[in-house]
């Protein structure tokens, strides 16, 4: 269980209350569709590379910076009850080539959704920190960075909590994830004090599904409950 089963569990929690949700999924490897069981065959954006380098413009090394995205939404979006998906995917590439262009549309879309939907907007984005590099994190209210309680989990959340301060993001929070016991707990704590926003346990009901190819979609379990908590705390920083 990673950041894209808490993100799918975040979405079906704030649903739950009541609220529309925009979720988009930003990963290079997408898989929010699959967790929330919306079954239509969705492409990742990233992947309709003349659909991008059309609306980027692109005449050789030359690009559009304010690519048209307005309509994308609306062709593209999955709705299943309150929630939309968009799945947006990210672009890496492999030998020579650049994804500049490509990158500008999804950038701008991804901008585009944050800024001006009214719903809760959740992204997905993917693991590490490129996208701090990238700048593409800003338009955001909250980050969540989730971590597990093993060295090199811990020591990339130090290192994004480092270029969120330097970016002066504020609402930069640490999500313990798939904590097993009191002594991860404790060093959960230790390394993050306050930073430390939720502690979300193991849960092997959540496996089982992942090896059975079940989605989240009608999951209430005891990891449920740590994120209807989750939400109601990321609703009072958004107050």
């Amino acid at each position: 269980m990673g950041k894209s089963a808490i993100a799918a569990l975040l979405s079906l929690a704030f649903m739950e209350k009541g609220y529309r949700v925009l979720a988009i999924d930003a990963d290079p490897s997408p898989h929010l569709a699959r967790l929330l069981e919306i079954e239509d065959k969705i492409i990742p954006l990233a992947e309709m590379r003349d659909l991008l380098a059309e609306r980027a413009e692109k005449m050789g090394p030359y690009y559009t910076l304010n690519p048209k995205i307005e309509d994308l939404p609306e062709k593209f979006m999955k709705t299943k009850n309150k929630i939309n998906l968009m799945v947006l995917g990210a672009i890496r590439e492999a030998g020579a080539g650049c994804a500049c262009p490509e990158q500008t549309v999804l950038r701008r879309l991804m901008s585009y959704l944050i800024l001006k939907t009214q719903d809760v907007v959740i992204v997905d984005m993917e693991a590490g920190v490129e996208h701090f590099g990238r700048g593409t994190v800003i338009p955001m209210d909250v980050i969540l960075v989730v971590t597990k309680p093993y060295r090199g989990s811990l020591e990339t959340s130090k290192q994004i909590l480092k270029l969120a301060e330097k970016l002066n993001l504020k609402k930069v929070f640490i999500v313990g994830n798939g904590v097993r016991n009191f002594q991860e707990e404790e060093l959960l704590k230790k390394e993050f004090g306050d930073k430390i926003i939720a502690i979300l346990p193991e849960d092997n009901e959540l496996e089982k599904r992942e090896i059975e190819g079940k989605g989240l979609w009608d999951y209430r379990g005891k990891l449920f409950k740590k994120v209807e908590e989750l939400r109601d705390k990321l609703m009072e920083l958004k107050d």
